[in-house]
Formats: C-alpha cells, structure tokens, sequence
C-alpha cells in the first residue's frame, strides 16, 4: 500500500514527497479513524509532515491533513481559526504570539539549498545521486547578485573566479523564487541580508519581498518545478525536496569561508548554535552560524496552536500528535531534516500547561 494522501494539498504536487511503499508491513496498514486534525502551512518541512502523518494514523487511527500552502497562509488561517494549528518557518514574535493568542515551538530543522539547472553541469556536477552534491561553488555576495540580478550569465567573472578549472556556459541565468507568501523565503532572505549589505538595503527579509528578477513558483513543490523545467535556472528549496527528486545543487561557502555539503550533520551543526532557552516565544534564526562545518542557510519550522482552545479534548489529541513527532526522529532522519533535542521538546510540552 503506497502512502496515499498522506496530507491534503492545496496543489498538485510535481513529485513524489516521501510516499514510499510499506512492503506488504501489516502493521502500517490505518486503523479506522476515530478523528481528523487540520492543519495549514509551510512547504518546507512537508516530506516529514506526511510521513510522521501517515504513521501516526496508521498507529492511533487519527488522521492529520495538512494543507502545504506556504507559511503566510499557515499563519493566517490559524488566526482565523480556520485549522486546528498553523506551521512556519519564519517565527512570529512574542508580541503577535501574545496577540493572537498563540503558542510557537519548532518541531524540526532543515535546510535550504540554491537548486541548478545548468547546461552542462546539471547532469555530471550536483547530482544528489552520486552523494556528492554540486561542483558549482557560489560564495555568499555572488548568491546575492545572481537573486539581485546583478549577475546575469553563468560564465560571469566572479563565479568562475569561484569554480576554477569548470566549464561554464555563456547562459543566462534564470532567477525562480516563491511566488506565495513563504517562511522558506523568510529564511532564505534573512540569509541573504546578513552576508550582502547591497541586499539588505534594497530588498531586506521576509515572507515576500520585492524580488529584483526572476519568475514565482507556488510552494517549495513549484519552484523546484520550474528549476527542473527551466534551462539556466536557479531556485531555493528545502533539501528534502533536492534530495528526493534528485536536483542538482551548487555548494555555499559558510561563515568560515568553507564550502560544505548541505546533510543532517551540517545542519545540526548550525542547530547547535540555537539557544532554546533564551528565546521569548521559541522565536530563532538560524542562517549564517559560525563553524567550519555548518551549513550556511539552516532554519526551524514552527507549530502554532490557539493557547486556550475551543475544544480542550481535541487540543490534547493535538498535543498527543505532536510529542509522538518527537519521539519518532527516524522519520525526520531519513528526510535529511533534524529532529529536536530532548532538552528542547521537554520544555516545549512543559509550555503547552502554561496559561
């Protein structure tokens, strides 16, 4: 039985995002569903989303339908208490989180990585197949010119002064960004304003900025689309989405100027730099870590739930779901997403009696 329907999408999804076959496992066959819980939200961590869903159901016979409509539409219908929790990956204050009548936590961590669809080097240079990752190296400000439109060609100077001895072609570039209001964009941009003060004064951070060039895809799903579609194009995903569709990726150099692969290790070693306790609201931001080992573009998604909710028995099996997440890592392992530490989601359950 393939994991079908493993969430409820707003979109058709272009790819296949972690239904897998359950050879023939009796246990993963769903229980008859005794409840339905509704959720909207971020693209980013939706491969994990759908497998923990589908497990979940499988073992309780609750269901969870998550609709991937971007992180903007995950905070607004949560507001509008139109689902039962919304998800981002770009963190609210505490001030709006107290407004609303929120509670935030993170329940994974990913990162996002530049997708390529280059003449030439898409096939033999960045291919997740080969475990190798990209042969393409972008430093931080030429990333920033190239979504700044600075940089229009492949063979542009300061890319091959990046890439010596590689073959570039005299291609355009062709820039694909979130088209929706998108926590994947809210990272991404908060990345680009640290390491390019040109992007930080013309264009800064958030969930939707006035892009300098380049075409809008829907969701994580329609950008990767549009990369894989598109000759000389470039994107941002989140890697779980590269990894299983098999998109080619260019390397980053980090703030150590050390050009590393994007994997559970290098993301951990940005999350290690996240300090829990001290963040009003949960809220973090985790681009640009110090480290030789850290990927450079790592974020949190981020669950939000009404603090005191219409229907208490059904908050409880809402909270049930979400501290089974945690204690099932090897889900979010396999995706190449990293779970959250004990000491963390201890203190994120600890929050949920808080008045």
């Amino acid at each position: 039985m393939k994991y079908m329907a493993c969430l409820v999408l707003s979109i058709i999804l272009p790819f296949s995002l972690g239904c897998e076959e359950s050879k023939g496992d009796k246990s993963q066959t769903p229980k008859p569903s005794t409840l339905t819980i509704n959720g909207a939200g971020a693209t980013f961590p939706y491969p994990v989303y759908s497998k923990w869903a589908y497990d979940y159901e499988a073992e309780t016979g609750v269901k969870v339908n998550y609709q991937s409509i971007g992180s903007g539409g995950g905070i607004s219908q949560v507001k509008n208490k139109t689902v039962d929790f919304g998800a981002s990956d770009a963190p609210l204050e505490l001030k709006e989180l107290d407004e609303a009548g929120l509670l935030q936590f993170p329940l994974v961590i990913g990162g996002i990585v530049p997708v390529v669809h280059i003449e030439g080097l898409s096939k033999d240079g960045g291919s997740p197949e080969d475990g190798k990752g990209g042969v393409l190296k972008l430093p931080p400000v030429v990333l920033a010119n190239i979504f700044q439109g600075t940089i229009k060609k492949w063979d542009h100077p300061e890319i091959k002064a990046a890439n010596p001895g590689l073959a570039l072609p005299a291609q355009d570039i062709n820039v694909v960004h979130r088209a929706d209001g998108s926590g994947t964009t809210w990272i991404f941009t908060n990345y680009l304003a640290k390491v390019s003060a040109s992007w930080k004064e013309k264009i800064g951070a958030g969930k939707s900025v006035e892009w300098p060039t380049g075409i809008g895809g829907k969701g994580n799903e329609g950008v990767a689309a549009y990369v894989s579609k598109l000759p000389g194009s470039i994107g941002y995903i989140e890697y779980a989405f590269a990894l299983q569709n098999k998109m080619p990726y260019a390397l980053l150099a980090n703030q150590a100027g050390k050009y590393v692969e994007p994997t559970i290790g290098s993301f951990q070693a940005a999350a290690a730099h996240a300090d829990w306790k001290n963040a009003p609201g949960y809220y973090m931001v985790l681009v640009d870590q110090p480290g030789d080992d850290t990927w450079p573009i790592t974020g949190a998604s981020f669950i939000l739930i009404h603090r005191a909710a219409a229907d208490p028995a059904r908050a409880a099996e809402l909270r049930k779901f979400f501290a089974w997440c945690y204690r099932h890592p090897a889900a979010a392992e396999a995706l190449a997403y990293v779970p959250i530490p004990a000491e963390v989601y201890s203190g994120v359950e600890a929050s949920w009696d808080k008045k």
